[in-house]
């Protein structure tokens, strides 16, 4: 049977509209970041553009809907992290990955700067493989530039569990009470001491 050209034509149509359609990226995607206390890493991630939202919240852990009280004792085996929902058009995943790579101490083992615990431990958690693959080789990159042994964990993202409401833009809310403890965590020094001036 031989179709008209017009509808060979209208078919060929449909099939390159589908194929791009499945060929372009997600609206949205998710990453998730521990680096220490999620007001800061909260705060980092805000200036990127591309970056939809950010969440402060807690991963890693075994206690379900935990609290900000019950976490901050190190006992439930979370650690403080911020989930980053983006648009990958506009900024992708290895991006994020520099910024928090250069917006922590990847050296600092149970800690971040003034913060001590497990509960402050370093890591990127993937959502997918091509995350794991892409953390893993800047965390092969990195570990060039340092004698002493990364101690950021790429863990497969688990249950995130968004933060009591306070703890949400809390820079943006507190901005004096988050410059002096930022000033007063060292945080700053301590990333320019790591990684040289932003920008540099």
């Amino acid at each position: 049977m031989r179709f008209p050209a017009a509808i060979l034509l209208s078919l060929a149509l449909n099939i390159a509209v589908i194929a791009g359609a499945a060929a372009q990226p997600p609206a949205t995607a998710t990453a998730t970041f521990a680096g220490g206390c999620f007001w800061c890493t909260e705060a980092d991630f805000d200036k990127v553009e591309g970056v939809i939202s950010t969440t402060s919240g807690y991963i890693g852990g075994m206690a379900v809907n935990p609290t900000y009280e019950q976490v901050v004792t190190g006992r439930t085996g979370h650690t403080e992290a911020v989930e980053v929902v983006y648009d990958p058009k506009v900024v992708s995943y290895e991006r994020l990955l520099d910024v928090f790579w250069k917006n922590h101490d990847p050296l600092a083992k149970d800690r971040q700067f003034c913060d001590r615990g497990n509960q402050y431990r370093p890591g990127i958690f993937y959502h997918s493989e091509d995350q794991r693959a892409l953390a893993e080789a800047t965390r092969k990159t990195h570990q060039a530039r340092f004698k002493q042994p990364i101690q950021t964990e790429i863990t497969a993202a688990t249950t995130f569990y968004k933060a009591e409401d306070y703890h949400q833009d809390y820079y943006k809310k507190n901005p004096v009470r988050y410059q002096f403890y930022r000033f007063n965590c060292g945080r700053d020094a301590r990333l320019e001491e790591l990684w040289g001036k932003p920008g540099s």
